[in-house]
Parts: structure tokens; C-alpha cells; sequence
């Protein structure tokens, strides 16, 4: 009988480092998208200040 109690509590604590090994990997894609789009609209808004021609004074 312990020894069936020991073999839940590895799956179960498998099952545990599992799912957040899982929900890290989703964090860090999430990170690395957010950082990844605000790099974009950084480099559109820079080029998007360049394109525009200065405004004449009257």
C-alpha cells in the first residue's frame, strides 16, 4: 500500500511541474510577443515621423 501511495504522489507531482512547465512556456511566448510588438510600433511610428514632410509656416 505505500508503495502505490508513493507512485501517486510522483505522478501527481509529475503532473504538477508539467503543467507549469506548460503555463511558463505560454507566459514567455506571450512575453516575447508583447515585447515584439511594441518594437514594431515603435519602428512604424519612427518611420511613419520621417515620411511626413515638415509643416510650412504661414
Amino acid at each position: 500500500m505505500i508503495g502505490l501511495s508513493v507512485a501517486v504522489g510522483r505522478f501527481v507531482e509529475a503532473l504538477f511541474w508539467a503543467i507549469f512547465r506548460v503555463a511558463g512556456v505560454v507566459a514567455g511566448v506571450a512575453l516575447l510577443g508583447l515585447v515584439a510588438l511594441a518594437l514594431v510600433v515603435w519602428l512604424v511610428r519612427r518611420l511613419w515621423r520621417r515620411r511626413k514632410p515638415p509643416a510650412e509656416p504661414e
